[in-house]
């Protein structure tokens, strides 16, 4: 079954012009033998009853019918009319049915076939019938033959002239036939068109056949549906053909989008300086609906012309949101370290003050490091009680103590347990982003001071982080939650604000910086209690 459904494009296109050329011959030719056929019935027959109404008006015919003998006059005028006009045969015959004329002399003195002579006989009329006489089948026309007799006209005898109903058909025959040749004209300049058409359309389709893309159609459409990476096609014009369900989602389209122009929709992107230089370009970085994507664009040859783009590209904010997720994790193992190895040196102090018998200033040294975190560990425990926050502010103290930041935590703070949509990741980009950049503020600071308040009273939660740095340009507060944009020297910079904003957003909360007559900087992060789960 697959083998007869398979069969060639070229052999589709041939089968279906040639039957429906035959179609086409066969209907017509039906018609016109039909209409051909009927029209040479009534030519002859007309013909057949004007010969007839001739021969009776003929003065030498109704003279011989005086005559002794009317055979010998009229058998040579009847025949010669038979010879001009074609008939199969003419006939003249009196009342009685006796023949003057026939095609064969031997027969004439004999009595016609019994017929149809009665209405030219009685009444005097002319009319064509349809009956069988001695030659075969034929189509004849009747007249009769009046004669004048002074007072009155008697009609005498019959003419009757008939064309033999095969000679018809084989006109017919030779009509078809000569159609017949046209027909077979025709239906080799299509066979030789639809052998040319489907030679075109296998060139447009690259030599492959219906079944054949069909198959590559439902291939292509589950590769793009399975591949994760965004691919969009456009031809010549850099208008889009085609968009799989990754570039849809990546990039907020549908598809709507399949047939307008590339430019329109991404103004900022250089896919068509492909179609102009015809030159690929391989992992280049670009910003889209405010997403970071690697793209490769690849032009699309053919006979040597640029005829259009494939162009794919991958998140590179979903990479980079993972790498600084890590980052921060890596950052909080850190900080516990540092506070680990802060502690451990003062342990370290501690027992050699011990081992040396200065009894009183390591008393000094316990009450000093009790007092100091004394205050933070009470606010720490006993006012935030929420687990991750505690981790978190924990690790810091140690970061901000090693780097000799003055770190502390408001004693207004109050917070209970965090809704269990915020996650301790998003916590970690939030918080620990905002706290590391206000240490790395103050560092140039003589007095390097970082304080954290945080409070649940109310509909919102509220985090803030301040700091006595130098604080930031009005440009610089404009561009500072854009991607990639930084105050900080180094490379793959530009991404901690950014995830912080778009964390804050995910949690439908807001987030604004001021900047305090004093200096400094202050960002407040307010995040709804009830939201989507």
């Amino acid at each position: 079954m697959n083998k007869l459904l398979n069969v060639s494009l070229q052999t589709k296109i041939l089968t279906l012009v040639i039957s429906l050329i035959l179609f086409v011959i066969l209907l017509q030719t039906g018609i016109s033998v039909y209409l051909e056929s009927k029209e040479i019935h009534e030519k002859t027959a007309k013909l057949a009853l004007q010969t007839a109404k001739m021969v009776s008006f003929m003065p030498a015919v109704k003279q011989a019918f005086r005559s002794e003998d009317p055979s010998a006059e009229i058998q040579p005028v009847a025949e010669q009319v038979r010879y001009e006009v074609g008939a199969a045969e003419v006939i003249v015959s009196n009342r009685q049915g006796t023949m003057y004329s026939y095609p064969d002399a031997s027969l004439i003195g004999e009595k016609v076939i019994p017929g149809d002579n009665y209405m030219a006989l009685v009444f005097g009329g002319s009319y064509n019938s349809t009956a069988t006489g001695r030659l075969g089948p034929m189509i004849r026309g009747k007249a009769p033959i009046f004669i004048d007799y002074g007072k009155y006209e008697r009609s005498v005898g019959v003419v009757t002239v008939g064309f033999l109903l095969e000679d018809i058909e084989k006109q017919v025959l030779k009509k078809v036939a000569k159609s017949s040749l046209w027909a077979l004209a025709v239906l080799m300049v299509g066979a030789a068109g639809s052998i040319l058409l489907a030679r075109n359309i296998k060139k447009d389709t690259l030599g492959l056949e219906p079944y054949q893309i069909a198959s590559l159609y439902r291939e292509r459409n589950a590769v793009l549906l399975s591949i994760k990476e965004g691919v969009i096609a456009t031809d010549e014009n850099g208008m889009i053909t085609m968009l799989n369900h990754s570039a849809r989602e990546m990039l907020g389209l549908n598809e709507e989008a399949i047939g307008q122009s590339y430019k329109k929709l991404f103004p900022s992107s250089h896919l068509l300086r492909v179609l102009k230089t015809g030159k690929p370009e391989t992992n280049r970085e670009i910003e889209l609906n405010d997403k970071v994507l690697i793209v490769n664009r690849t032009p699309v040859e053919e006979n040597g012309k640029i005829v259009g783009v494939v162009s794919s590209f991958r998140d590179k904010t979903e990479i980079q949101n993972m790498i600084v997720t890590l980052s921060e994790v890596q950052k909080y193992s850190e900080d516990l370290r540092a506070q680990t190895h802060e502690f451990t040196n003062k342990l370290y102090v501690l027992s050699g003050l011990l081992q040396l018998g200065e009894y009183e200033e390591a008393i000094n040294m316990i009450q000093n490091e009790a007092g100091s975190h004394m205050l933070q560990n009470r606010i720490l425990f006993d006012q935030i009680r929420d687990a991750k926050v505690q981790a978190i502010l924990l690790g810091k103290i140690g970061k901000a103590s090693e780097k000799k930041v003055e770190f502390t935590i408001d004693p207004n703070s109050s917070l209970q347990m965090l809704p269990g949509r915020i996650h301790i990741s998003q916590l970690i980009t939030v918080l620990g982003n905002l706290i590391d950049n206000a240490i790395e503020a103050v560092q140039d600071q003589e007095n390097k001071k970082v304080e954290f308040f945080v409070m649940d009273v109310g509909n919102d939660i509220v985090f803030e982080v301040a700091d006595n740095g130098h604080g930031m340009s009005e440009e610089a507060l404009n561009q500072l939650f854009t991607i990639r944009f930084s105050l900080k020297k180094g490379t793959d910079r530009g991404y901690g604000l950014s995830n912080v904003h778009k964390v804050v957003k995910e949690w439908n909360g807001t987030i604004e910086v001021d900047q305090p007559e004093g200096g400094g900087t202050v960002f407040t992060v307010y995040v709804p209690k009830k939201g989507e789960k």
